[in-house]
């Protein structure tokens, strides 16, 4: 009898959403010539109080009678589909923020949200409206990695405001489509705001910056992707910031949101973070008033359960229904635009068929993606590129045939992903002999042991390693297999590192240099530097391939080791695009969107989230490699700098004018970099700031003129005393290089006084 209700229930219901999609509406909101406010309205208007607070979690619940399909909000593409099933994998984020290329981020934004498209429908078909199946995506991660010992920072696009707005920017474009009435997709810049570790302390941390660091590093990009890139939808953090939880922040939900910026989209919580703000932050006492309080302050939507309180909410009159509908109409707005109450016929998207899912072509962009976003860090006495018909070749270390290492967190699962050793062995003649040794046990297994038993795992007195709590075991006869293997090799390539494992999203490692998905030193693991010395005592050619989702402190390496390339997590395709670049098929012109250090004793507490001593821009070290670096096979010239004006107002805009020249024997792309230092200001300023920059491919002798605009108002700072943005008059010095340290030509404007 159970099982005849049940197939009646749901013959009914899928009754009451084919009626969604017939041409004549029972209702006026499924009449598709109102205004989607019309619909809206009349939607909201037709449910009870208990079926408003259904729709204001992830988990949105069916109403039958309304021909209301259930629908799941939470949906993952930060790098490309993720957590349902086959889909194109591109680099990790931060590998994305390395091709300095928003054009490019574009075409992969659009591609995923193909993909997410092709998914959706797919799922609808098979009755499946469960979690990672809907088509509002919690991407891009925008926040500013200010620290490298943020596990999550792997997720962002590097530490530059600027950088971050323009990928940021792009993303959303390419998710969302320009479709004028349908999104393809809903894009969701998260966590709003002033978010980037501790991940042990995120869910009771209580953020304090300047105003000047929130409006010159913190807000910048989320302000692009929300007024430039048309964000419909904004996740807010864990923390609190300035007392106030950031997902019940009046300052940050109404004040900056929605009055300054003029959002008009739907805010998201992070998840569990409505809890957060009774459990973590204590500043209320239960989930009806933390919710309340949220509700009020603008976060529609809760990733989890909280909002059930609602109701209890309400007759407590801690809550009125009409603040709720304010709610649920932002969300069914949402609904509306991403065509989901509309027959299909009348939504572009819906035509995309499955098969679009991991497509050649789709394939073909993630090898690019992975080619672009290679870092050239060192190379000395052009050690790369190497010839394809060595005698042998050794690849060595636990990344180098290693999956985690090509996908970093928030992934999809490619279907044939390429390893590194993969990618060598693809790329080398057929009389080259490819030998391979693993050198060690990979660190975050012993990571993993700690959780078990580990009595019977200690190195015996004669071995040379490191204990398990806190630190590490290393196994002399991998190395000593691994050196063998070098010594009868021409060239080794050793693929050292951190992973996926090690850093990440709040993660249960404890280990030297690791603690809870974020980092306590920048060094790379010690059984890692042991095989690494090890390898280069052979005297032979030694390769480092360095893996990772954020700077290293590589001293040693970088003294010793002739060539290193930086290649992130970097996607399905990543060895075979580490191998076009090792054996010189792609010429290198990633740069680095992240600082790297030399020690984390260089760095102010992480816990500090004021920006002075950070970064490029307020850093007064040496570093190691700073921000903006990456090598070429190739040499560039930068010959003349020129302005279409020296002299300017505020509100003007000018074209900085660069002649580059290749110099060298291979075709290849360059990075032209523009900084700006305020010259004269009273104020204390950044060292300098990026301002704009253009990757543009040249072949060999060519020589060409590249413009770079910039709007004058973009040299402005956040004055607090005016609470605003002013320009100062006076002198500016425009700086353009191939670094941020690598300046190759400078110029100088003026501001006039208005």
């Amino acid at each position: 009898m159970k099982s005849k209700i049940t197939s009646i229930v749901f013959i009914m219901a899928l009754s009451a959403v084919i009626q969604c999609t017939s041409d004549k509406p029972e209702y006026p909101f499924r009449n598709t010539d109102l205004s989607i406010e019309e619909r809206v309205n009349d939607l909201v208007s037709r449910m009870t109080l208990e079926e408003k607070i259904s729709q204001m979690q992830n988990g949105s619940q069916a109403i039958p009678r309304l021909g209301i399909a259930e629908y799941n909000w939470w949906n993952e593409c930060l790098h490309g589909v993720a957590r349902n099933g086959i889909a194109t994998v591109f680099p990790q984020a931060i590998g994305m923020a390395a091709t300095w290329n928003p054009e490019l981020i574009e075409k992969e934004a659009d591609v995923i949200s193909t993909e997410a498209r092709a998914k959706h429908h797919e799922a609808i078909r098979n009755n499946e409206r469960d979690i990672y199946k809907g088509l509002t995506m919690w991407s891009p991660n925008i926040n500013i990695f200010r620290d490298p010992r943020w596990g999550r920072g792997q997720e962002t696009y590097g530490e530059d405001p600027y950088l971050t707005s323009r990928i940021g920017v792009a993303f959303v474009k390419g998710l969302q489509g320009n479709d004028p009435k349908y999104f393809k997709v809903i894009s969701t810049p998260k966590h709003y705001a002033v978010h980037s570790g501790p991940e042990t302390s995120r869910h009771t941390f209580n953020a304090r910056v300047s105003d000047r660091d929130l409006y010159e590093t913190y807000l910048p990009a989320f302000k692009a992707c929300i007024v430039e890139g048309g964000a419909f939808s904004v996740m807010g953090a864990y923390n609190r910031f300035r007392d106030e939880a950031c997902c019940a922040s009046d300052l940050l939900l109404k004040d900056i949101l929605r009055n300054k910026w003029g959002f008009e989209g739907y805010v998201v919580s992070d998840c569990g973070a409505i809890m957060d703000i009774y459990q973590g932050h204590k500043m209320v006492k239960t989930a009806a008033e933390a919710s309340a309080m949220a509700v009020k302050s603008g976060c529609d939507l809760t990733c989890g359960g909280e909002y059930y309180a609602l109701k209890e909410a309400v007759e407590k009159n801690l809550i009125l229904e009409e603040e709720i509908d304010i709610a649920v109409k932002r969300l069914m707005t949402a609904r509306f635009r991403l065509g989901i109450f509309d027959p299909q016929r009348k939504v572009p998207y819906t035509k995309i068929p499955y098969s679009a899912n991991d497509s050649k072509k789709h394939n073909k962009l993630a090898l690019k993606l992975a080619q672009e976003s290679m870092v050239l860090l060192k190379n000395d006495d052009n050690t790369l590129p190497l010839k394809k018909n060595l005698t042998t070749i050794a690849v060595i270390g636990p990344y180098a045939d290693n999956l985690d290492i090509l996908l970093g967190n928030y992934h999809g699962t490619p279907s044939n992903p390429v390893t590194i050793l993969e990618g060598i062995k693809n790329k080398v003649s057929k009389n080259t002999e490819v030998i391979y040794a693993q050198g060690i046990i990979p660190v975050e297994s012993f990571g993993m042991m700690e959780t078990v038993e580990t009595k019977n795992l200690r190195p015996s007195e004669n071995q040379k390693g490191f204990g398990l709590t806190g630190e590490y075991f290393d196994n002399p006869p991998l190395i000593a297999e691994a050196v063998e293997l070098a010594n009868r090799s021409d060239i080794t390539v050793v693929v050292a590192g951190i992973s996926p494992k090690l850093e990440g999203e709040e993660m249960p490692v404890e280990l030297d240099g690791f603690e809870g998905g974020d980092r306590t030193h920048l060094e790379i693991p010690k059984p890692m530097q042991v095989l690494v010395k090890s390898l280069y005592a052979t005297g032979k050619p030694v390769i480092l391939v360095l893996t990772g989702g954020s700077a290293l402190a590589i001293n040693w390496e970088s003294e010793h080791i002739p060539a290193i390339l930086q290649v992130w997590y970097p996607g399905q395709q990543g060895g075979n695009a580490v191998a076009d670049v090792l054996f010189g098929d792609y010429n290198p012109a990633g740069r680095l969107p992240v600082t790297f250090y030399k020690s984390v004793e260089d760095l102010p507490p992480f816990e500090d989230y004021n920006m002075e001593g950070r970064t490029y821009r307020y850093f007064h070290g040496d570093p190691l490699y700073p921000f903006g670096h990456g090598l070429s096979y190739s040499g560039f010239e930068y010959e003349k700098i020129d302005l279409t004006a020296y002299e300017v107002s505020e509100n003007d805009a000018i074209n900085v004018s660069v002649t580059l020249r290749n110099t060298g024997d291979y075709d290849g792309d360059e990075v032209v970099q523009l900084y700006a230092r305020d010259v004269e200001s009273a104020e204390t300023q950044p060292i300098k700031s990026l301002k704009g920059f253009k990757r543009v491919f040249l072949k060999k002798g060519e020589i060409t003129t590249i413009e770079i605009p910039l709007e004058i108002n973009d040299l402005s700072y956040y004055d607090e005393g005016k609470g605003d943005f002013v320009v100062d008059p006076g002198v500016f010095e425009l700086q353009i290089g191939a670094s941020s340290s690598d300046i190759r030509l400078k110029t100088h404007i003026i501001v006039r006084e208005n």
